[in-house]
């Protein structure tokens, strides 16, 4: 547990590292790619280490260098595992494994935490059964760990609900291109967090694959086709950046993250907007994307279905802000790493803040927070979240504080430099 100070920032200038959802896409088509891949400004993390490893034991020779991810692509031959493949509680890792091993060959285990083996895959497996791909729940409840029996999959077409996960999609269009006769997928319900699904289509298409699409309801991609390896960078990650922008509006200081392109594909770039509508200044440039945060923060009324990761921390801001603060749209985070609704409504009330569960989100009413030892439920955007409330109020604390480092392992060195001008 460690104890949140407050401290008086003026200007400061944040670096965060590489997106999360972009390395595990690209570190999974680099793995079937045609030859040698160098992956820049990859992001080393928990959940990324997971992946990388899994793919390690599919055959896969991957080198972790200081500041790149080399990948000897496998052409799409994947290699037997014995051995149970442990994903721990990274959904994005178990969703994306589980479908490359429908392509592999032999009988493959997934397992994880005892928290992801409570959290749904049953929609991805209702998709690979369409393609004929034997694909089960060990403990026929929906939900890992899984037996996936890789095979030269033929393709055909699959009718898919993303009401829970966009994942289920994601993962299936990165296997697509493996198949004989290639993949069309109808989305019947949803899909939840769209942006991410166009980043699994931006990294496809970097790589040489063709994807048809009509919106978000209808993807097609043909068989046949070959990730091309080549030397591709991860852009800064989006939900991180966010932690610091949140920071500049809760206490009024001007904070620059640098090396964020305000046209990125990343959905929680748009994260400023509801910042400049509670009464930031947003100044976007060539080097970064500055938030000024305002003397008065007002609360918003606002549609997070496209960045649902960003929830806690608007939560946490709308603690400090006039007025009420409604968050819909999010009903998927019951289902995060932990039920993200349920543990922010709990935190902010120990605050003194009255929150209250929606059926769809949340309903947060602002006020004047004070400390409070802060669960974190083991959830990494738990914890970096409600360390923002201590930049402003003293007595917060943060349990179990390494959580953090499922996604951003140097999140307390750059939290902890805030106050220093750069």
């Amino acid at each position: 547990m460690i104890e949140i100070k407050p401290k008086k920032i003026e200007r400061y200038a944040a670096i965060v590292p590489g997106s999360k959802s972009y390395t595990h896409r690209i570190l999974v088509a680099a793995a079937l790619a045609d030859g040698i891949s160098t992956i820049e400004n990859g992001l080393v993390s928990d959940d990324t280490l997971l992946t990388l490893n899994a793919l390690k034991k599919m055959g896969t020779q991957i080198e972790n260098l200081q500041d790149r991810f080399v990948v000897s692509g496998t052409n799409g031959c994947l290699e037997s595992c014995r051995a149970p493949l442990f994903l721990g509680n990274s959904g994005t890792s178990m969703r994306l494994i589980t479908a490359l091993a429908a392509i592999g060959q032999g009988e493959y285990l997934l397992s994880g935490t005892k928290r992801m083996h409570e959290r749904p895959l049953q929609d991805l497996l209702d998709g690979l059964h369409q393609i004929e791909v034997n694909a089960i729940s060990v403990n026929q409840n929906g939900c890992p760990p899984v037996k996936v029996t890789g095979m030269r999959v033929t393709g055909g077409k699959i009718e898919l609900n993303c009401g829970t996960s966009s994942q289920y999609l994601s993962a299936l269009l990165l296997i697509a291109p493996y198949t004989i006769r290639g993949i069309e997928i109808k989305v019947t319900n949803g899909p939840v967090s769209k942006p991410y699904i166009d980043m699994t289509v931006d990294v496809m298409q970097r790589m040489g694959i063709e994807v048809q699409r009509s919106g978000y309801d209808l993807f097609a991609v043909k068989g046949g086709q070959v990730f091309r390896a080549g030397r591709y960078a991860v852009e800064p990650d989006c939900s991180q950046a966010g932690y610091f922008w949140a920071a500049a509006a809760i206490t009024g200081a001007s904070v620059t993250v640098r090396g964020i392109n305000a046209d990125s594909r990343q959905g929680d770039i748009r994260f400023v907007e509801l910042l400049e509508k509670m009464g930031c200044s947003v100044i976007k440039r060539n080097d970064g994307i500055k938030v000024v945060g305002p003397p008065l923060l007002a609360g918003v009324d606002v549609d997070m279905g496209d960045m649902p990761d960003l929830v806690p921390t608007l939560a946490v801001v709308a603690a400090f802000a006039k007025g009420t603060t409604r968050i819909r749209n999010v009903a998927h985070l019951r289902v995060k790493e932990s039920d993200r609704i349920g543990a922010v409504v709990n935190e902010l009330e120990k605050m003194g803040i009255k929150a209250l569960c929606r059926d769809d989100g949340m309903e947060i009413h602002g006020g004047i927070p004070h400390g409070a030892k802060i669960k974190t439920y083991d959830d990494h955007r738990i914890a970096m979240s409600f360390a923002l409330a201590g930049l402003n109020i003293p007595g917060i604390f943060i349990c179990n504080e390494r959580c953090v480092e499922k996604s951003f392992p140097q999140f307390w060195n750059v939290f902890n430099q805030m106050g220093i001008e750069v």
